[in-house]
């Protein structure tokens, strides 16, 4: 499969993809867990569909050390016993912010307070700005088609 855009070749992509890609790097350097990270953008791609998006957090993910059981156990977390109660907040907020469609409340009162109780002020704020920032970057690669499976650890820094 080839992509419908090749984001990396086409100028105008290469100007505003610089600094939508920058959110992603701030992001690495917030107080939000990173292991929380990694499970939060897997979920949100999981849901999405985006292949090229659950293949970079896969294997990242894997190589900063994520247990596979846990890995392959994100899309039936609520059944899992392997994550944390703050991951789980993260998690329900992942997909509550993920499927707005879905629920004209959005994110409940409930599950806003729930992360709340496990993450300060700035990790919240880095939580809903991951949310975000992942499901725009699952429908670029998406409504182009970007292929998956060929992702190194690592690769776009």
């Amino acid at each position: 499969m080839d992509a419908r855009l090749d984001y990396f070749a086409n100028p105008t992509a290469g100007k505003s993809l610089k600094y939508f890609m920058s959110t992603g790097r701030s992001l690495k350097e917030s107080p939000l867990p990173l292991a929380t990270q990694e499970l939060v953008a897997l979920r949100v791609s999981q849901i999405n569909g985006c292949a090229v998006c659950i293949d970079m957090h896969t294997k990242d993910a894997a190589e900063a050390g994520e247990s596979a059981v846990r890995l392959n156990l994100v899309v039936a977390w609520r059944e899992a016993t392997v994550f944390t109660e703050a991951e789980r907040a993260a998690l329900a907020l992942a997909e509550q912010g993920t499927r707005v469609a879905d629920a004209s409340t959005g994110v409940s009162d409930e599950v806003w307070a729930n992360a709340a109780e496990h993450y300060d002020e700035d990790q919240l704020a880095a939580l809903v700005i991951l949310v975000a920032f992942m499901n725009s970057a699952n429908r670029l690669n998406i409504i182009t088609r970007q292929p998956a499976g060929d992702y190194e650890p690592g690769q776009f820094g």
